[in-house]
């Protein structure tokens, strides 16, 4: 355990030391570079690195009273230490305070420990406690050698998130000169946040948040602290999820500011579409579409986001939206984040466009160059009126003739920086284009409104007449046979399957190597069936010949890795085979699961797994049992995961949180949208300080 620290020099720390981490006493280059890692610069990241959770080291525990699964400071007298060569070299120290005994084991250790643990040497150590033999022990605890009475602890302890090679202890030493930087200026962080806002959080300030979350009294609620909700940490997650959204705020009037093509139509190609489509548009279809109409002939920049279950008829919206920017006579880009998308939106579009004399051209990454040419050259010309594309789509060569349209499929696929290219590859004479987002991974509505406060907001909320649910069951791997047969059955009815080999380990290779040796058994299992092929490391024509097998019906049985995942739309599949389903998050299994479903025909989804199953494992296995609302999912999926990882923001780079946790904190969103439109109303002077004191310069790259 750590002496307790002198005082900072006050010359590291005045008022007139630079912020940067590099003036604290004990930051050297080697540790400076490890606080790199954890984006730490200045001694304002260094205070808003707040701690994981706390240690209670404020009162010694007799050793008596001790019991397994313990973290506890003990005080005592070594009896007896000793090197011992078993399976390993270790050094055991056995300690006392008269109510007990424990033992120390260390399977690395010095010289100097062997000296300062010998027989009689006063300890005092903190560690969790654990089963040993004859005795408890534990293993590695933080200790040191009392010559005198010593106080415990008065503040519990904290415990921060660290890098490869930063110790606590080293961490904690920088924290003391920051902490005590802090508290030597009346102006150091300075409050943003009106105080009439802070009454829930106890009218704490910034800095007086900050000091008790990183030196917590020793009578502090430890249960509230390690759960996050502590009125100190509320206080800084509600100002930490207020400049978030107060920079999407921003950012939408910035983007407004720019002037975009004026899209007014008569509605004309719209409504001989929906004449040769064949079904009508649901309510919901017709509503969502209306709303992008107002939209886009308005002479600003639409930004729209529109989520849908899946089978919802999101694509049939997306060719509504451009064919209103063909119409007045300008092209419209549809960017997707897969090939086997790309290829089945632009069948789709084909298919709905060419009765109406318009021409639709796909960019691919893997088209050959001479097909390539030709389809630069039509973008170019305008005679190509929606391109159709991956990534490719905003590539150097790539010159749009008018374009007035973006819509993104799928959007937490991209990276934020190929979305920004893509709307100035767009720009024409500082007109942007409008962008149209589109994401069938539910989001929930709380969640959606805080992470996309710059965008309007719409839901397909209604699926076509005559869907029927997807029945899912959950089943081991070892009654494979059983599923065969089912498939068998579900064949011979004239119906078509898909069984899908899901990525085992990080290698493509690997997961097409698995879905060719499934496919090879599959076809000996069931030689009575046409069993078809498709894996992302197929070229671009033998993909799409397999595909266009499969809607002809010549294909009975896809087996498939995940590129079926989104865009494939094969109404007589009704059933679904996942492998090692385990191993998928539940808005992955939902889309794979919304292969099947998307006719009146009864579908069923199989979800096979390899027992044991973890808990996570468990729950979304059973989520999927129990409903097929997306949103349901995605709620649940929240509660499991995380924003981050629902909203894609390891690629984006949208609400990197460091404090608040959208899950936990989702209460406080309500407020902090009422906080926002008053301080925005208001042109409140603290809207440029919280932005710029939580997230810098990043606020560009927030989204598109």
């Amino acid at each position: 355990m750590s002496a307790p620290q002198r005082a900072p020099e006050t010359k590291i720390i005045n008022a007139a030391a630079s912020e940067s981490v590099a003036r604290l006493k004990g930051a050297s280059p080697a540790v400076l570079q490890k606080l790199e890692r954890l984006d730490i610069r200045t001694l304002r990241d260094l205070l808003f690195h707040l701690p994981a959770r706390y240690q209670d080291r404020t009162r010694i525990t007799p050793i008596g009273s001790l019991q397994p699964g313990d973290e506890a400071v003990i005080e005592g007298f070594i009896d007896l230490a000793e090197v011992v060569f078993r399976r390993r070299r270790m050094l055991l120290a056995q300690i006392s305070d008269g109510t007990g005994s424990l033992i120390l084991r260390f399977f690395h250790f010095g010289p100097g420990q062997q000296r300062a643990l010998t027989k009689g040497a006063r300890l005092r150590c903190f560690g969790e406690v654990r089963r040993g033999g004859a005795f408890l022990e534990m293993v590695h605890p933080e200790y040191r050698s009392l010559y005198a009475h010593t106080e415990v602890d008065a503040h519990l302890t904290p415990v921060y998130p660290v890098t490869e090679g930063l110790r606590q202890a080293v961490l904690r030493r920088l924290m003391v000169q920051a902490l005590a930087w802090l508290a030597a200026s009346q102006t150091r962080l300075a409050d943003h946040v009106p105080t009439d806002y802070l009454a829930d959080f106890a009218g704490m300030s910034l800095k007086a948040a900050l000091l008790y979350l990183h030196r917590p009294p020793h009578d502090a609620d430890l249960d509230l602290l390690n759960t996050g909700r502590h009125p100190a940490q509320r206080r800084l997650a509600f100002e930490e999820l207020l400049a978030h959204q107060l920079s999407l705020v921003r950012l939408r009037a910035s983007v407004r500011q720019h002037p975009a093509p004026v899209v007014q139509t008569s509605g004309t190609l719209c409504r001989e579409f929906e004449c040769h489509l064949g079904f009508a548009l649901t309510g919901a279809q017709r509503h969502v579409v209306d709303e992008i109409i107002v939209d886009m002939a308005r002479p600003h920049p639409m930004l729209r986001l529109v989520q849908g279950d899946v089978g919802a008829g999101k694509t049939v919206v997306a060719a509504a939206a451009c064919l209103c920017a063909v119409e007045a006579g300008y092209q419209a880009a549809v960017m997707a984040p897969t090939e086997v998308l790309a290829e089945q939106h632009y069948d789709s579009f084909s298919k709905w466009l060419q009765p109406l004399g318009l021409e639709t051209v796909l960019l691919s990454g893997k088209l050959k160059v001479r097909a390539r040419k030709r389809a630069l050259t039509e973008i170019e010309s305008g005679k190509a009126h929606v391109i159709i594309g991956t990534h490719a789509l905003f590539q150097e060569d790539v010159e749009f003739h008018n374009m007035a349209l973006v819509v993104v499929d799928e959007q937490h696929r991209f990276g934020v920086h190929q979305r920004l290219a893509l709307r100035d590859k767009g720009q024409r004479a500082g007109r942007l284009p409008h962008q149209l987002i589109m994401t069938a991974t539910p989001i929930p509505r709380t969640l959606a409104m805080t992470a996309y406060a710059d965008l309007d907001y719409s839901v397909i909320d209604e699926l076509p007449p005559g869907r029927r649910p997807v029945k899912t069951v959950a089943l081991p791997e070892a009654r494979r046979e059983e599923i065969v047969q089912r498939i068998s059955h579900a064949c011979g009815q004239g119906r078509q399957a898909y069984w899908v080999c899901i990525l085992i380990e990080e290698s493509e290779v690997l997961q097409c190597r698995a879905a060719e040796d499934t496919h090879a058994l599959l076809s000996d299992a069931l030689p009575h069936l046409r069993v078809g092929l498709v894996h992302g490391r197929m070229k671009p024509e033998e993909k799409q010949r397999v595909m266009a097998d499969l809607k002809a019906r010549a294909i009975d049985l896809l087996v498939a890795t995940t590129v079926i995942e989104v865009g494939v739309d094969v109404p007589n599949a009704s059933l679904m085979i996942i492998e090692n389903a385990e191993r998928l998050g539940l808005a992955q299994l939902h889309q794979l699961r919304g292969r099947v479903g998307r006719s009146d025909i009864e579908s069923s989804c199989v979800l096979l797994y390899r027992p044991p199953l973890s808990d996570h494992a468990r729950q979304r296995l059973d989520a999927l049992r129990r409903t097929n609302d997306g949103f349901e999912i995605a709620r649940i999926d929240l509660k499991l995961r995380g924003p981050g990882e629902v909203l894609g923001t390891r690629q984006t780079g949208v609400l990197q949180l460091r404090i608040a946790d959208l899950t936990r904190d989702q209460d406080l969103l309500p407020k902090i949208r009422a906080v926002t439109k008053r301080m925005v109303a208001e042109q409140s002077p603290h809207v440029d300080a919280l932005i710029k004191c939580w997230l810098g310069e990043s606020i560009r790259f927030g989204r598109v």
